[in-house]
């Protein structure tokens, strides 16, 4: 069972990223995997999540910006960063889980979770 999330580095304002979450031992038609972000002295944050039927969500400050996406053949979710912003900057973290829709948002009740990765997004 693992989830690695990849993609991250260095970016100035305005550009773009892809960042990568690849499982294994989980399907995506089976389970729902969540983008998440934790900037240096705050509280790690929801930013999307896509459903195991395909639906996708984004919290306010992505939306517009960020799409994610899944390639079931290869049980791998993108997420893909436009128009990135300092306040982007954070350490990305994909994670696993069945949450109820009103709750993905919420970080404790996904089951497993990827080693993160640093996004850095410079002024």
């Amino acid at each position: 069972v693992q989830l690695q999330a990849s993609g991250g580095g260095l970016v100035q304002a305005g550009g773009s990223l892809r960042l990568s979450c690849a499982l294994s031992g989980w399907r995506l038609v089976d389970y729902g995997i969540g983008w998440f972000r934790q900037a240096p002295g705050k509280e790690r944050e929801g930013i999307s999540y896509i459903r195991s039927s395909g639906a996708t969500y984004y919290t306010d400050s992505v939306k517009g910006r960020f799409t994610i996406s899944r390639d079931i053949a290869k049980n791998t979710v993108y997420l893909q960063m436009n128009s990135l912003k300092p306040e982007d900057t954070a350490i990305y973290y994909c994670a696993v889980g069945r949450p109820v829709l009103s709750a993905w948002r919420t970080s404790g009740i996904y089951y497993y979770w990827g080693q993160g990765t640093l996004v850095t997004v410079s002024s």
